[in-house]
C-alpha cells in the first residue's frame, strides 16, 4: 500500500496519487499554492482513495464560511456509506464536529488520533487550527509537544510542527522558548509562513515593534507573493508594528496596498482588515468610506451562525458603514437561536453577544455602557477564538472609551494593565498620559 511522506498508509492510492496528496499536505503546510488542485489531480488519478476528498472536506470546514461550509458538508454526504479505515473515518468525525458547531468535540477527535497515529501531520494541523479557532492556549501548545518526539531526526515535516509549537508556546506565554522554535522552523524551511508569524506574535506581545519591523520586512520575500495564502495576516502585523510605533500613516497605507489593496473576499483577510481599521479609526485617524467596501464584503460571511469571531468583525465594519440594522441581525440570531447542544451557539450568547453590544455602544458614543459590556466579555473571549494579539482590540477599545467617557479611573487602570504587558509602547503610554488629565 502507498502511503505519504509520512509513512501513513493511503488505501487505494497509486503512486501518482500519493505524490499528489504529498504536494496538497506541502501548500496546506506552507499555506502557499493551491491544495485543491492537487486534491483534484489526486482524486482523478485514484477515485477509490478517500483521503483526497477528506482533505478537501477539511480544508473547507476551516474556512469558517458558510458557502464553504456547505461545501464540506457535500463531500462529507458524499463519503456516507463508503468503507473506510479506522484512520479516514477518525478524520471524518472531526470534519463532522467543526461543520456541526462543535469545536473542542473535533479537538477531542483529534487528541486521540494524533496519540494513535503521530505522524498524521494533517490531523496534526487541523487539530492545531481548530485549537487556534477555539482559542486553547494549552492545547495549541500540547498537541504539538506530543507530536514533536515522533518527528525526530528527519522525518519529513518536522519543522512544520516545530513552527505550530512555536505558536503554542506563544499563546501561552512562554516567550523565549517561542521566539527560539520559530526561529529554528524558519531556518528549516524559510518559507514557513505560520512559523514566522509566531515569531511576529512574541515581538507583538512582548512591545518589541521595532524587531517585529526588521523580522517580518526582512523575511518578505519568503511570505509574500501570489499564491500566498497568509500573507495578508503577516501585513496586519507589520500594520501593528507601525501603530505601535506611532506610525499610523504607514499602517494606513498597509491597509489600502497589501492589506486590503486585493479586495480579498476571505473570511480570515477580512478579520485582520476590520481588526486594522477599527483600531485606527479608534485612535482618531480619518479612515474615510474604507468602511463600505469592507462591509459588503462580510456580508457572505456574517450569519450570526457559523463562526461568532467572525461576526464579531463584520459587526465592526457594518458599524464603521453605518448599517447598524446588519449588526441588530447578527445580535437577533444570537438571541433567538435555541440550539442548546452547538458549542458555537454558546460562543454567540456567551462572548459575541457582549462583545458586539460593547463595540455597538462604543461606536454610538455610549461610552459608560461600552466599558460595562467590555469589562465582563474581556474575560471570556479567548474562549471563542482568535490569538491575544487578536482579541487586544477589546482591551483597546475599553481603554478608549473609559477616555472618552471621562471615566479617570477605569482609565487610569485600564492603561496601566496595558502598560504591564508592554512597557515601552508609545500607544499605552499615551492611554496613560490621557488618563491622567481626566478631571478628577
Amino acid at each position: 500500500m502507498h502511503q505519504d511522506r509520512q509513512g501513513n498508509p493511503l488505501p487505494g492510492a497509486s503512486a501518482r496519487a500519493a505524490a499528489n496528496y504529498d504536494d496538497a499536505l506541502l501548500a496546506f503546510n506552507l499555506y502557499r499554492g493551491d491544495p485543491f488542485a492537487a486534491l483534484d489531480a489526486m482524486a482523478a488519478e485514484a477515485p477509490d482513495c478517500a483521503m483526497a476528498p477528506i482533505m478537501k472536506a477539511a480544508l473547507y470546514a476551516l474556512a469558517t464560511e458558510p458557502a464553504a461550509a456547505r461545501e464540506g458538508r457535500a463531500i462529507l454526504d458524499g463519503l456516507a456509506g463508503r468503507r473506510l479505515d479506522e484512520r479516514e473515518a477518525s478524520h471524518v468525525a472531526a470534519i463532522d464536529a467543526i461543520l456541526a458547531g462543535n469545536w473542542s468535540a473535533a479537538a477531542r477527535i483529534l487528541d486521540r488520533h494524533a496519540i494513535r497515529w503521530p505522524r498524521d501531520l494533517l490531523a496534526l494541523q487541523v487539530g492545531h487550527l481548530v485549537d487556534f479557532f477555539r482559542a486553547s492556549a494549552r492545547s495549541l501548545r500540547d498537541r504539538m509537544a506530543r507530536a514533536l518526539p515522533a518527528f525526530a531526526g528527519d522525518v519529513p515535516g518536522r519543522s512544520f510542527v516545530l513552527g505550530m509549537y512555536a505558536f503554542g508556546l506563544e499563546e501561552s506565554g512562554d516567550y523565549g522558548r517561542a521566539e527560539e522554535a520559530g526561529r529554528e522552523a524558519c531556518a528549516a524551511e524559510p518559507r514557513d509562513a505560520w512559523a514566522h508569524h509566531a515569531v511576529a506574535h512574541v515581538m507583538e506581545m512582548q512591545g518589541r515593534a521595532a524587531d517585529g519591523l526588521a523580522w517580518i520586512e526582512g523575511r518578505a520575500p519568503h511570505w509574500t507573493g501570489d499564491d500566498a495564502f497568509f500573507q495578508v495576516h503577516n501585513w496586519w502585523h507589520m500594520a501593528l508594528c507601525h501603530l505601535e510605533t506611532d506610525d499610523a500613516a504607514s499602517a494606513l497605507a498597509l491597509y489600502d496596498g497589501p492589506i486590503r489593496g486585493g479586495r480579498s473576499a476571505i473570511a480570515v483577510d477580512l478579520v485582520d482588515a476590520s481588526a486594522l481599521l477599527w483600531r485606527l479609526a479608534a485612535s482618531g485617524i480619518d479612515v474615510g468610506d474604507r468602511w463600505d467596501e469592507l462591509s459588503e464584503a462580510w456580508e457572505a460571511h456574517a450569519d450570526g451562525h457559523l463562526y461568532p469571531f467572525n461576526d464579531w468583525h463584520a459587526a465592526m465594519a457594518h458599524l464603521g458603514a453605518g448599517k447598524t440594522g446588519h449588526v441588530a441581525r447578527i445580535l437577533a440570531r444570537y438571541r433567538e437561536a435555541s440550539d442548546t447542544t452547538r458549542e458555537a451557539s454558546a460562543w454567540a450568547r456567551e462572548t459575541g453577544l457582549p462583545l458586539i453590544e460593547g463595540f455597538a455602544a462604543f461606536h454610538r458614543g455610549d461610552y459608560e455602557a461600552a466599558v460595562e459590556a467590555l469589562s465582563g466579555a474581556r474575560h471570556v473571549a479567548n474562549t471563542f477564538g482568535g490569538s491575544h494579539a487578536q482579541r487586544d482590540v477589546i482591551d483597546w477599545t475599553m481603554a478608549e472609551a473609559a477616555l472618552r467617557g471621562g471615566l479617570r479611573a477605569e482609565a487610569v487602570a485600564f492603561a496601566r494593565e496595558r502598560l504591564a504587558l508592554r512597557p515601552h509602547s508609545p500607544v499605552n503610554a499615551r492611554f496613560l498620559r490621557r488618563a491622567e488629565h481626566l478631571a478628577q
